[in-house]
């Protein structure tokens, strides 16, 4: 055990020599990125819940669709933390609509929405005529 701290620091000084990424370089970007998914996870969560927040405050008739897209879009311009967030939401979402009793084929059709909007496509392709700018 004594051994494996000077070879590590040998190993990390060998490869920085060489021109190649340090070791320790390496090391704290891979620790990074738990935090960063987590992070943008978060955030992804927050950015579904100001679309659903929004489309309850809007209260305009056929925009559900819009706002499934939009807070999908969001939260998958966060990073893979955000679409997983995304994602993970949305099915939650709409097997929860399902079990409530609500029409399978509307399920179907905020799928695709969601998909859209997590997939990176415009959310306006599902903006309802005369809802307010502000959203």
């Amino acid at each position: 055990m004594k051994l494996l701290l000077p070879v590590v620091v040998l190993a990390a000084v060998a490869v920085s020599a060489n021109g190649h990424p340090g070791f320790w370089e390496t090391t704290w970007n891979a620790a990074k990125t738990p935090f960063r998914f987590g992070k943008e996870a978060y955030q992804g969560s927050r950015d579904m819940l100001r679309a659903y927040t929004d489309m309850r405050a809007a209260n305009w008739k056929d925009s559900d669709k819009y706002f499934h897209a939009r807070g999908n879009y969001d939260a998958a311009q966060r990073g893979p933390g955000g679409a997983w967030a995304a994602k993970h939401i949305s099915n939650a979402r709409e097997r929860l609509d399902i079990l409530r009793g609500r029409d399978p084929a509307d399920s179907v059709a905020d799928q695709e929405a969601n998909n859209w909007g997590r997939s990176g496509g415009d959310p306006n392709r599902y903006r309802p005529r005369g809802l307010p700018p502000k959203y």
